[in-house]
């Protein structure tokens, strides 16, 4: 008879590998959102032909007891199971698993059953495994469990004993409470949990200092107030300005990055600092920080969080040069070392030196700096500026510190890099990532570049967020365009990721043109002027974002980007994509032209397999206009003045 209590403490029968997800061995955390599930799947066998368990175990970094979910096997040794991660914050999980002893008895004394072979013997063991959970069973288990030992030990009651080894009773039992010997774990690994905003967000930038409604006069958050029921009729929940700090007044650059400022120029906010104040402080052409604290009350107060530019830079008349030198790189001949992506030149920003001896004291005053405005005046988004040009293990630190203590609070990476730099910046805890949609126009490119966000390693820790435009980049693609590819690239992005942002109004307006042929940057960029805009223009943009928007606040399977498939088309012009939330609830059909100056024709392959059905009915939530369609191919067309459906999936 097997001995029930485990002695060899460092032994075991089990192997378990290839443990998902996981990123880099555990080395880094997985990203969720509260509500959302996680399915974990490893190899788990031993040898032999014994029958095993395992189970995903996990609990949240405030829980002291671990939640289980036992794992299901499929094929070739792969065992699956899903857990809801309920709260934010970090989640730990790690695959147990054990040689089950009491189901291998049952397992094997069933098919001696089966077989007519007489298991008296194997009847007493299996009393013995029985007895061995009679202290763990409630009431009800007990009582029956009492009774098995009765037949399994008692000679006249052998047929009674033979039907019970047999049900599916007794094997319940023996999977809820098991006798886990000789057990083995998987390595520990994490998940982040963040609020839905990490995920489903709707942004728009403007420069405060374009908010005033008189020519030639400065902006300032007043004049922001006034902006904010535009921003939130047009359905974007997420404000984000250009630094709002001091602008340095030493190497100002001119309009159109002029090298020379002329007088009444306003310089780059990304300058930041002066005899005004550094990071700290706000610009006062713009207000105070009681002004901005009530601009960012009345955003709130609509719906619409005012996320902060965070940019580690410094303008040589920045207080930190003078008070901190060790913080940057000075050159032999006594003068500072300015920015430079050469051929680039940034007269205007000293990089900040993060090698510096002094790097502790610089570490903390970076982080001084993020949770001044957190605490100060409730700020929970930050944009980072060029985080790539900053050490990725300072990233994690901070973003660590921070979340400790604010664990609301998102950060967006303005990166646009190399692959590798932006994924390492995700993986360090950035919530959501600029990318590369902005330089993706075809149908090929485009679907490409999203199943690699979504079908690979990516989609576990790379949030997306596609912007068609930002203050640095006028893309080819939309200089001099019409509306018609206006119209399409903001459908894109809307649709194909969760989070979506655009730079306006120069967007909506359709100002977009170049600074020179072959450079990607606005003529008269906003970045070194105030502009007067009529903010009461609406047009067809604006009437077709603000519609896009709000379908996707009612629509929840536009509000994740991974549930995606791409549809079949017959041309090569037509975008066609599927996407579904987790409970295949909210199921809705995209289907977009490519061309922006002639109406589009196609047919468009259903996934029949995925939608579980041939016979639907199709709304389109734009025009209002209902099809019912009963084959797999279906033919659409679609002119250049409304270059998409929104179709919304009815079976």
């Amino acid at each position: 008879m097997f001995n029930l209590t485990n002695t060899m403490q460092n032994q075991t029968r089990i192997i378990i590998e290839n443990v998902l997800p996981q990123l880099n061995g555990g080395s880094f955390v997985i990203k969720r959102i509260v509500g959302q599930k996680i399915l974990v799947t490893a190899d788990v066998f031993s040898d032999g032909h014994d029958v095993i368990e395992c189970c995903v175990k996990f609990k949240h970094e405030s829980e002291k007891k671990w939640q289980e979910v036992r794992m299901t096997p499929t094929q070739n040794d792969e065992w699956f199971a899903e857990f809801q991660v309920n709260k934010q914050g970090k989640f730990t999980y790690f695959v147990e698993g054990w040689v089950d002893y009491a189901l291998n008895w049952q397992h094997g004394t069933e098919r001696k059953i089966n077989d007519n072979q007489y298991v008296k013997s194997e009847l007493l063991e299996g009393a013995e495994y029985v007895r061995a959970i009679l202290n763990l069973v409630d009431a009800s288990d007990n009582e029956y469990l009492n009774r098995l030992v009765y037949y399994f030990t008692t000679e006249s009651e052998y047929d009674n004993a033979v039907r019970e080894t047999k049900s599916e009773e007794l094997i319940r039992i023996f999977k809820k409470y098991p006798i886990r010997l000789l057990e083995n774990k998987s390595i520990d690994l994490e998940v982040y949990v963040d609020r839905k905003k990490a995920l489903f967000s709707t942004w728009y930038e403007f420069f405060p200092r374009s908010a005033s409604t008189e020519e030639g006069k400065h902006g300032t958050f007043k004049d922001c107030e006034r902006l904010l029921p535009r921003v939130a009729e047009m359905g974007f929940d997420t404000l984000y300005f250009p630094p709002i700090h001091p602008i340095g007044e030493v190497n100002r650059k001119g309009k159109n990055n002029a090298t020379n400022a002329e007088y009444g120029d306003v310089g780059s906010p990304w300058g930041i600092g002066s005899h005004h104040g550094g990071h700290k402080s706000t610009h006062p052409e713009l207000g105070t920080i009681e002004d901005f604290k009530e601009l960012v009350k009345k955003a709130q107060d609509l719906g619409i969080e005012v996320a902060m530019d965070y940019a580690l830079q410094a303008a040589p008349d920045h207080p930190y040069v003078k008070d901190f030198p060790q913080w940057f790189k000075w050159r032999p001949d006594g003068t500072v070392q300015y920015a430079e992506n050469p051929p680039k030149k940034y007269q205007d920003i000293q990089p900040i030196y993060f090698e510096s001896s002094d790097w502790k004291n610089l570490w903390k005053e970076l982080l001084d700096v993020a949770l001044f405005w957190i605490e100060e005046c409730n700020i929970k988004i930050y944009r980072v500026d060029n985080p790539h040009t900053k050490p990725f293990y300072f990233w994690g630190w901070l973003i660590s510190e921070i979340k400790k203590k604010h664990p609301d609070v998102l950060f967006l990476a303005e990166a646009f890099t190399r692959p590798k730099i932006m994924n390492e910046l995700a993986k360090q805890g950035f919530s959501q990532s600029y990318t590369y949609f902005t330089w993706r126009n075809s149908k090929k490119e485009l679907t490409e570049y999203v199943e690699e966000l979504t079908q690979t390693e990516q989609k576990e820790f790379y949030r997306p967020n596609f912007w068609p435009n930002t203050p640095d980049i006028n893309p080819f693609a939309l200089q001099n365009g019409n509306e018609s590819v206006h119209l399409q690239k903001y459908f894109l992005a809307a649709t194909l990721s969760s989070n979506v942002g655009i730079y306006g109004p120069v967007f909506e307006y359709r100002v977009s043109t170049p600074m020179a042929p072959g450079k990607e940057e606005y003529l008269d960029s906003e970045k070194y002027q105030c502009y007067k805009w009529d903010w009461t223009i609406q047009n067809k943009l604006t009437t077709l974002i603000t519609r896009i928007n709000t379908i996707r606040k009612e629509q929840i399977s536009l509000q994740q980007t991974n549930n995606i498939v791409f549809c079949e088309t017959n041309n090569d012009q037509v975008m066609a994509y599927y996407k579904f939330d987790d409970d295949k609830q909210d199921e809705t059909l995209m289907i977009v032209s490519l061309d922006a100056f002639h109406t589009a024709k196609a047919m468009v392959k259903l996934p029949l397999d995925k939608i579980g059905s041939q016979h639907i009915q199709v709304t389109d939530l734009i025009t209002g206009n209902t099809y019912s369609w009963n084959n797999e191919w279906n033919y659409v067309e679609l002119p250049s003045e409304l270059p998409f459906h929104l179709f919304k999936i009815q079976k």
